[in-house]
């Protein structure tokens, strides 16, 4: 039988399951908002880093982010709950 679910870290817990309007009120207008067949890509970028958000439609609901993916505005990797945490950060001034 599977084990007890680890808990994801930090910020990143609000991100998961998010669904677009959600995204949108923490981390304000995304830089790119963009559909293919009814998954839907939402890019958000702050000083620190860019954070890549994968929403897909859950049993026939709303469609919420299954996936994150981050990055450093060099491209260099950097830790999504990092991430998430940063832009919530430059959100809030």
């Amino acid at each position: 039988t599977p084990g007890p679910a680890t808990p994801l870290p930090g910020g990143l817990a609000a991100v998961q399951g998010a669904t677009a309007p959600r995204l949108i009120a923490r981390f304000g207008k995304p830089q790119l908002d963009m559909s293919e067949g009814t998954a839907r890509k939402l890019q958000f970028a702050g000083p620190i880093c860019v954070l890549d958000t994968y929403l897909y439609p859950q049993s026939r609901g709303e469609p919420v982010v299954t996936h994150v993916d981050a990055r450093q505005r060099d491209g260099r990797p950097i830790d999504e709950a990092s991430c998430v945490a940063a832009l919530s950060g430059a959100r809030a001034r």
